[in-house]
Formats: structure tokens, C-alpha cells, sequence
């Protein structure tokens, strides 16, 4: 008899755990998801992972990496990503495929073709990104937000050759300021938007827009002849210069949850518009002192409506709703800029950003 009751307690708990399991596999797997995937040209680890997940910023959670792979964070086009279970828990790994190039033996292999040992060459720059980085590339590389102050107290261009008042590639210009003797590499910007906190005003920090970029050749005093090396538009008299910074650019971002609870809102869109979509560049009144890194994923929620309860009386504020969902590529002290991964409905500034 103790037997039996033993063994039943343990089937008991033996059919909970599977359970849990199922539900927590559930909630973490896309209903209706393949069992393996190839990936292709244009890929995202983003997009590959929504086909497998709910959540695909979950994905460092479940990723298996392959040991027989060099650098199995590294993944190409046509390799096949795969859903296994490792101790009935779902992983996903890849295998690194060695396909036939086009045109030889039409793709396949018969009894005349000559199997002969050969290398196989990639580059790491063929790897797919985890996301589409010709929607961020400039904000990566060509713009700055900085305190006011700081833009106001940077040297700035003061005349081209002949008193021109703008000036291209190739020309040689002046600007006046304060310059670092051992430094000579500046980038040219344009003040832009100024960011205000939309609760307590705060200033937030000045978009610093890049015209191009000078290369100082000498001093006389405060003023400096420069040489400009690039230019994507005009330099114009009173454009700011600050130093070129000195950080690596990634193309892999690896999503996470922000340490703390984390309540921000949307200030701004790219170009200036109020309406958010799918794939916009957002900033957000968060940043670096508020623990954001980059990574970091924020969901979007709409803030609910006010409406007239026509029963009770009075007005009653309807519950948030989640709409979307942002990842951080590039953070400042008090605020960070974040790509718009997924908007089920138009989203608009003012709308919240929470830890999902």
C-alpha cells in the first residue's frame, strides 16, 4: 500500500511538472512554430526568432550555442537553425551548411561529378544582424546628443576661403574656439531639436545633427585653419565642432531586460513626425543614469482613454494597453534612442515605455 501512495504522489508531481513545462513552453513558443528554419539573405536574428518565439527578445534565454561552430554567435545565410529539447526544455541551435556553389553539377551531385577538398570562405561581415542596421546606421555614427552648454561652448566654423559662409569637401576654412593641441580630428554639427522631459521640463539634451568632418592643419591665437574631409551637406558658418568620438560601432546587439522598473515615454520620432510605426527611431526620456544599456527592450504601451461611465457617472481612466515593442541602440546620460520592432497598432509620441 505505501508503494502505491508513493507511487502515485510521485506520478502526481511527475504530471504537474510536465505541466508547468508545457505551459512555460507555451508561453515561450509561437503556436504553430517550424522545428527548423534556413536562413536567407536579408535575415535578422529578429526576424528568424519571431518565427520560433512570442517574445523573440527572449531568445538569449533558449539560444544553444554549437560547439563545433568557431563563432556561434556569427550566422550566415544558409545555415539551419533548429528547435531542439535538451532535458525537455526547448533550445535552438544551428548547423553550419556546406551547399554546392550555383552552376556546378546544376546544384547536385551525380556519378560524374569529382568531389575535391575545399575551403570555404566567409566573411564575418556577411553574417546576418540582429537588427535591420541601414535603419540606424546614421544615427550610430553621424549624430550625438549633448548637453546645451556643451554644444555652446564648442569651436565653430567661422568663414571659408574668399569669406564664403559655406563650404564642401576638400575646402579649406576656418573656425575659431577652444582646440585641443594633441587632437585635429573633428566632426562638424548642426544644433537640432532640443529634448525636454514632457513631466518635469528638464532638458534632456540638444540633437547634434553631422554636416561632416574637418582635420585641423595649424593655429594662430583661438582661430584654426582647417581642411574639411567630408562633408553630406554644406558647413555653414556657426556650425559647432566636437571631438570625433572614440567608441567601437557593433552591429550585434544582444536584447535584454532593463535591471530596474524602468517608466519613460516616447519624445520624439526620426524626422520630426508625431505618428510611430514599425521600424521608426524613437527617443525615449531615459538613458544611462536611469540604469538603460544598450540592448535593452521596452515595451510600448498606449495610455488608456478617459471616458464618461454613463452608469456611475464621472469620468474613468480605461487600463494602459500594450501596442509594441522598442530596442535601445545607442544611449546618453539622460536619454537613449530606441528602433521600433514591433507596433501593433499606430503609435505616437507620448506613448509609455515600460519594462515588457
Amino acid at each position: 500500500m505505501k508503494k502505491i501512495i508513493v507511487g502515485f504522489i510521485i506520478g502526481v508531481f511527475a504530471t504537474a511538472f510536465l505541466s508547468i513545462s508545457a505551459l512555460a513552453e507555451d508561453s515561450l513558443l509561437k503556436t504553430g512554430h517550424p522545428d527548423d528554419y534556413t536562413v536567407k539573405k536579408g535575415d535578422t536574428l529578429w526576424d528568424i526568432s519571431s518565427t520560433f518565439l512570442n517574445s523573440p527578445w527572449k531568445w538569449p534565454e533558449i539560444w544553444q550555442a554549437n560547439p563545433q561552430i568557431e563563432n556561434p554567435h556569427l550566422i550566415f545565410p544558409g545555415d539551419l537553425i533548429k528547435l531542439i529539447y535538451t532535458d525537455g526544455q526547448p533550445r535552438i541551435t544551428s548547423e553550419r551548411t556546406l551547399k554546392l556553389v550555383p552552376g556546378e553539377s546544376g546544384g547536385r551531385i551525380d556519378a560524374d561529378s569529382k568531389l575535391t577538398p575545399r575551403i570555404r570562405v566567409q566573411q564575418n561581415s556577411d553574417a546576418i544582424t540582429t537588427i535591420p542596421l541601414d535603419r540606424i546606421n546614421s544615427f550610430l555614427s553621424h549624430s550625438q546628443v549633448v548637453e546645451l552648454a556643451e554644444l555652446n561652448k564648442a569651436p565653430y566654423m567661422l568663414a571659408g576661403p574668399q569669406k564664403r559662409i559655406v563650404v564642401g569637401s576638400g575646402d579649406t576654412a576656418y573656425a575659431r574656439g577652444k582646440f585641443s593641441e594633441n587632437l585635429t580630428n573633428y566632426g562638424v554639427y548642426r544644433q537640432g531639436q532640443v529634448f525636454f522631459d514632457p513631466k518635469t521640463k528638464e532638458v534632456l539634451g540638444v540633437h547634434a545633427l553631422s554636416v561632416g568632418s574637418v582635420n585641423v592643419q595649424s593655429f594662430k591665437g583661438n582661430i584654426a585653419t582647417v581642411g574639411v574631409i567630408r562633408a553630406t551637406e554644406e558647413i555653414r558658418v556657426g556650425d559647432r565642432l566636437l571631438l570625433s568620438e572614440d567608441r567601437p560601432m557593433t552591429s550585434t546587439f544582444y536584447p535584454s531586460s532593463p535591471e530596474g522598473d524602468i517608466q519613460g515615454t516616447i519624445i520624439a520620432v526620426e524626422g520630426g513626425v508625431t505618428q510611430v510605426g514599425k521600424f521608426n527611431v524613437v527617443m525615449v526620456n531615459r538613458g544611462e543614469r536611469e540604469g538603460i544599456k544598450v540592448g535593452n527592450v521596452l515595451a510600448i504601451y498606449k495610455k488608456g482613454e478617459l471616458v464618461i461611465d454613463r452608469v456611475s457617472g464621472g469620468k474613468v481612466a480605461l487600463p494602459d494597453e500594450r501596442a509594441g515593442l522598442l530596442m535601445v541602440f545607442r544611449t546618453f546620460k539622460k536619454m537613449s534612442l530606441g528602433l521600433v520592432l514591433e507596433a501593433d497598432r499606430q503609435l505616437a509620441v507620448g506613448d509609455l515605455t515600460l519594462t515588457p
